[in-house]
């Protein structure tokens, strides 16, 4: 039992580090084609702002299930697969 927590611990930890990259390479990637699109703009601070806004109501929810419940899953599949099939 001991071992299993530590690696749900450690796994947790890593999931959470691996959300918090993959969040801030998409963001970035998002900012560089905002900043692009935003040439022709009266303002375009407010521009990019808004853009960014909108991003971020728009994939929190796929990255939590991308990052947390897939490899949860998987690992689930794999501990049952091994152990009762």
């Amino acid at each position: 039992m001991r071992a299993f927590l530590s690696f749900a611990v450690i796994g947790f930890g890593v999931l959470c580090l691996i959300y918090w990259l993959v969040s801030l390479y998409a963001r970035s990637r998002v900012r560089e084609g905002l900043e692009r699109a935003a040439d022709g703009q009266l303002d375009p601070e407010a521009y990019i702002a808004e853009g960014l806004r909108d991003y971020a109501r728009s994939l929190r929810k796929r990255l939590l299930v991308l990052v947390f419940l897939v490899p949860v899953g998987v690992v689930i599949c794999i501990v049952y697969l091994m152990n009762y099939t």
